[in-house]
């Protein structure tokens, strides 16, 4: 096994006394692992950041084997990391790729997805500028991994007009006639996920209030109490951001 790539780093773990496991996502051959003897030195600490953009070659003598790893630093958001929201952004949504997506298997709208979200955080760190992009991040990882929601007519009704609610059983989108009386049961639909543009903060909450729920169902169960504690920590960063 041979591979060499521009890749998304994606997470970062000790191994042994020196080394370091790397996941790293790739535009056509998707999630890749891979050993990085000295990975913990003081020399490749910057580099193995998650968020980063790296060239990686891999090199392997079976495809069971866990690949050796050796990076070469294309582009470092590490300086991104010392604003809490930014990093708390930038830590999110690389966890969240790395827990949910398999190895091996090509995902380039994923990859594309990911590239423009990061590239979003470190252009307008205020959040306003990214915010609506990590929603439809998070939309878009549940529909490649299967679990799409549909928001092209109503549930109850049919229609594709007035879509303002999501039921959180079926992940149907409902009209705001079709949802009359059963509001409080239903999360919300904000506009900027069905029409596009822009989004006020009213909408970004609730635009992330539907995601959130579908991937701690969906994705995370039995495995994402830590990752959804992380991204509650990134929500509550945002409130506080607007308050």
């Amino acid at each position: 096994m041979h591979l060499r790539a521009e890749a998304i780093l994606l997470s970062v773990r000790a191994h042994g006394e020196h080394g370091a496991i790397v996941r790293a996502l790739t535009e056509n051959d998707g999630v890749q692992p891979g050993y990085v003897r000295g990975g913990r030195s003081r020399a490749l600490r910057p580099v193995l950041q998650p968020a980063n953009l790296i060239q990686g070659e891999w090199r392997a003598r079976t495809e069971e084997q866990l690949a050796g790893l050796t990076v070469e630093l294309l582009h470092s958001r590490a300086p991104m990391f010392g604003e809490p929201l930014p990093a708390a952004a930038l830590a999110w949504v690389t966890a969240l790729t790395a827990a949910t997506l398999p190895e091996g298997l090509p995902y380039p709208r994923l990859h594309a997805a990911l590239g423009g979200v990061l590239d979003a955080i470190e252009a307008a760190p205020a959040a306003r500028g990214w915010a609506v992009a990590l929603v439809r991040y998070e939309l878009l990882l549940l529909a490649e991994l299967g679990f799409g929601l549909d928001l092209e007519r109503c549930a109850a009704t049919g229609a594709s007009e007035d879509l303002a609610y999501v039921s959180p059983k079926s992940g149907i989108a409902v009209s705001r006639a079709g949802a009359l009386g059963y509001e409080n049961r239903l999360l919300a639909l904000p506009d900027f996920l069905t029409a596009g543009g822009a989004a006020d903060w009213e909408d970004i909450l609730a635009g992330l209030r539907l995601t959130g729920h579908f991937l701690a169902r969906d994705l995370l169960i039995g495995r994402g109490a830590d990752l959804m504690a992380a991204r509650a920590r990134l929500v509550d960063r945002l409130l506080r951001a607007v308050a």
